[in-house]
């Protein structure tokens, strides 16, 4: 249903310095950047944006696709260490269905960031 969304910061430098590490384990790179607003993605589809604003934002939850369980890990090592927080350990999430292994961190904007691998191991 989504095609890209976009997140606004107060703090766009800082924000794609964290997107740059936190999205590399999963596949996701730069992919146009304007100076104050950048996409991410891949080549064929930079699906998500992040640009400079005026005010704060509400923080929004972001779940984002894995190919395999060893790149959710990867990505929570990657985001844990590029300065975000705990939000939820890497690991199966059974109530959602039995296949789910989600990790989230929360960015340094404050939205939950999730990686997600919905394919058994």
């Amino acid at each position: 249903m989504l095609d890209h969304i976009g997140l606004r910061t107060r703090q766009p430098a800082a924000m794609m310095s964290f997107y740059d590490k936190a999205l590399a384990p999963l596949g996701y790179a730069k992919q146009m950047d304007f100076g104050d607003v950048a996409g991410y993605g891949t080549p064929q589809h930079p699906a998500l944006w992040i640009g400079a604003a005026d005010e704060a934002t509400s923080p929004l939850h972001i779940a984002l696709a894995a190919e395999t369980r060893a790149a959710v890990d990867a990505f929570y090592a990657a985001a844990l260490a590029a300065g975000a927080k705990d939000n939820g350990a890497p690991g199966l999430r059974p109530d959602y269905h039995p296949n789910y292994y989600g990790a989230f961190v929360i960015d340094p904007d404050g939205h939950n960031l999730e990686a997600v691998c919905h394919l058994p191991e």
